[in-house]
């Protein structure tokens, strides 16, 4: 099982990490593990909502799905950054 982290304005799962990561939303940044071993500045407790518990695609990368807590679908504006 996994954790991801969801952009609210657009669904798009952003990132994602094994349930068993610390993940702390901030109001200006969301920190990853105890101790601190990554910080994502462009995403904060505001705009971001954190899933956990979730299966993510086998094929999943960032920004290729959206997810509403439940369900799974990809992104039909996604392009794959190797194919260009």
């Amino acid at each position: 099982m996994s954790k991801t982290i969801v952009e609210n304005s657009t669904s798009l799962s952003k990132f994602v990490f094994d349930d068993s990561e610390t993940i702390t939303m901030e109001a200006s940044r969301i920190v990853i593990g105890d101790p601190e071993r990554m910080i994502i500045a462009c995403h904060n407790s505001g705009d971001s909502t954190v899933y956990e518990n979730v299966t993510a695609p086998a094929d999943w990368t960032g920004n290729k799905y959206t997810f509403d807590g439940t369900t799974w679908t990809q992104n039909p504006n996604w392009v794959d950054p190797d194919a260009e």
